[in-house]
């Protein structure tokens, strides 16, 4: 129990500062985003996912050398243990896909030697399995829930994370564009410092608890809609507007009802969300390259203009990752899967630099209720 003077009560834990860390710089106020030093508009244009997911995990950005061992590494741990395909092929149709991700990462840990190996050596192994498999898991559900043959993956390691997965997902390649624009996604996505999956993931490694259980942890945190569901909500929101002249009625409507306005406001940053003009380029190459799709970035465009002569909101990194990620061609249901398996980077990062210099994280709460009370005997109760 605490008490006022032990401590200052934050409600969600809002500005409280819990960890140090060299991985993720935010600066909310400046609209600015950093991975280990890197901007993330650098790293949009310039690198890749699996380049930036080196510099996450090892700090700095990989030698020609490094980055080849490491692809090679990633390609070849992308088939999943037969014994976990075919319980993946009896998850039931219907199932969450986060739901079906997460059971998927609790098995995975059964079929790992190493799964309760702490050694550093090993986690580091581990963390490599957990960002090649994850993607498999996720496709391979997606097959089973429509009936589709499953396709396995490349593994060559010039197949990139993001090619190996659309391939797996539609049975074909996908578009050399499709491709770039997901993993671009996935470098925008990969990292955010102590988001909610994020702290989770560290609070139930700081027990001491193996990787897998830590991104358990953190699957099921992202799985609620205050965290990793936004984008799809906002492709909903897209859905249901349907065509550029109810862009205006829709924003009328959720303000006269109060209605949240899916993908746009932040609750670390005070001006725009640095990653979101990336993700606004992204999804007009998108829109230029697939005619099919193009009233979608239309519709976002002018909803984002609305929005923000109505109530000056800025959108959001989830806003236009929603047109992103449908015009792809990734269900709804799927957005935040992508998620994970672009966030794997990220929360193994943490993960890893919490064991070098672990304590556990037990924080205190500030007590509001009845105070000293005497025992009263069940017959004198009224």
């Amino acid at each position: 129990m605490s008490t006022p003077e032990q401590s200052t009560f934050s409600k969600g834990l809002e500005d409280v500062v819990a960890a140090e860390s060299s991985i993720c710089l935010i600066d909310g106020k400046n609209s600015r985003l950093s991975y280990r030093g890197y901007d993330i508009h650098d790293l949009a244009v310039n690198s890749n996912f699996e380049e930036t997911a080196y510099l996450l995990l090892f700090g700095d950005l990989p030698t020609e050398r490094q980055l080849i061992d490491f692809k090679n590494k990633l390609a070849s741990e992308r088939e999943l243990p037969k014994d976990l395909v075919r319980l993946i092929e009896s998850f039931p149709k219907t199932a969450n896909p986060m739901a079906a991700l997460r059971t998927g990462v609790s098995l995975l840990s059964f079929y790992d030697p190493e799964a309760d190996d702490k050694s550093a050596e090993s986690n580091i192994r581990k963390t490599i399995r957990l960002m090649a498999r994850v993607p498999s898991i996720v496709a391979y559900f997606d097959r089973v829930r429509r009936n589709e043959k499953l396709v396995h993956p490349k593994l060559e390691s010039t197949v990139s994370t993001a090619a190996n997965f659309l391939y797996m997902m539609k049975g074909e390649d996908a578009t050399p564009t499709e491709s770039k624009m997901l993993d671009k996604y996935f470098v925008l996505l990969a990292e955010h410092d102590l988001n909610a999956s994020t702290f989770a993931a560290v609070i139930t490694v700081s027990t001491l608890s193996d990787i897998y259980s830590a991104i358990v942890s953190a699957v099921g945190t992202l799985k609620g809609d205050l965290h990793g569901s936004a984008n799809s909500r906002t492709m909903e929101s897209l859905i249901a507007i349907g065509s550029l002249d109810k862009v205006e009625a829709f924003v009328e409507d959720a303000l006269q009802n109060k209605k949240k306005l899916m993908g746009f406001g932040h609750r670390v940053y005070k001006g725009p969300d640095p990653r979101a003009d990336d993700l606004r380029l992204m999804a007009k190459t998108l829109a230029e390259n697939n005619k099919q799709e193009v009233k979608w970035f239309a519709i976002s465009e002018k909803l984002e203009q609305t929005v923000w002569a109505r109530k000056k909101l800025n959108c959001n990194v989830d806003f236009y990752s929603a047109s992103v990620l449908y015009t792809i061609g990734i269900p709804v249901d799927l957005f935040t899967p992508m998620f994970a398996i672009s966030r794997m980077a990220g929360w193994t990062a943490h993960l890893l630099e919490q064991l070098k210099d672990n304590r556990l994280i037990r924080p205190v709460s500030e007590y509001v209720g009845a105070q000293s009370r005497a025992y009263i005997p069940i017959s004198n109760r009224k």
